[in-house]
């Protein structure tokens, strides 16, 4: 126990050099529950309990990352007319020099945007300390082919559109002071049209599609048993194969098609 308090505390291996951790990209369209996804496997491992310094897992969105807008542009976002969803209104540059830093174990300051405001908040960031598992969840996390080729295990948040919708309706209207007329144009001229041409066609570099979101207890339940065994040990060999791929293989029949979406289905008979 000593062994692991002072390992949480310093960020180093036994070596004394900085650990570089196992990164997991978790994709989907908007409101499709990455975020839930997160939290819970955040929750299951009682990481919550732990100060930011002393996690060993850690969660980045790709929502920090958000450009900096000019006035005009600022004009367009509060009146629903700027597209979040566009490759373009990140800064991708940004995101990856800080993903690349995660990466090689070094403790980085995350940025923390305000969607009310539409800017970052001058004297506000999150530190990510060196840890077992960055997780870095976003729409577009897995466009950038830079960025995507960092991830050691890569998710997508498969949730239907009707859902999504009602969800980011919600969403909008209770937490960012958003109108249902505003929501629902912003939705149909930009969402919408964004998700079927830069979010969708990535779902097919995920290692695990998981439908339903934060419902699907049985992906969920793996995924966090596949962390707590890189936590506990690294990535041990089974039989010539490594933990990462057998833990691929068990969820998925290694194909894009129906079978592989079936093979991540909760509560149905064995």
């Amino acid at each position: 126990m000593a062994g692991r308090r002072v390992q949480r505390n310093n960020g180093r291996d036994l070596n004394g050099m900085s650990k570089k951790p196992f990164l997991i990209g978790v994709a989907g369209g908007t409101s499709s529950g990455k975020s839930s996804v997160c939290a819970e496997i955040v929750e299951q491992l009682g990481e919550n309990e732990h100060e930011s310094r002393q996690r060993r897992v850690n969660v980045i969105g790709q929502d920090s990352f958000y450009k900096v807008l000019n006035e005009e542009e600022k004009k367009k976002a509060f009146k629903g007319q700027f597209n979040f969803d566009h490759p373009d209104a990140f800064d991708y540059e940004m995101m990856k020099q800080i993903l690349e830093d995660v990466a090689y174990g070094k403790t980085v300051k995350v940025p923390v945007y305000d969607f009310k405001t539409h800017s970052r908040k001058p004297e506000g960031f999150t530190v990510i300390y060196p840890g077992d598992v960055v997780i870095v969840e976003g729409i577009l996390v897995f466009y950038y082919p830079e960025i995507r080729r960092m991830f050691h295990m890569k998710l997508f948040v498969d949730t239907d559109p009707d859902t999504r919708l009602s969800r980011r309706v919600l969403r909008d209207i209770n937490d960012r002071g958003r109108d249902l007329e505003q929501i629902l144009i912003q939705y149909t001229q930009f969402v919408k049209p964004a998700f079927e041409e830069f979010c969708l066609p990535t779902k097919k570099y995920a290692d695990v599609i998981i439908p339903r979101g934060v419902e699907n207890t049985v992906a969920i339940g793996l995924i966090v048993q596949h962390i707590r065994d890189i936590s506990n040990g690294g990535l041990k060999r089974m039989n010539g194969t490594s933990k990462t791929e057998a833990v691929k293989s068990h969820m998925v029949n290694g194909d894009a098609g129906p079978d592989r979406d079936q093979s991540l289905n909760s509560n149905r008979p064995h």
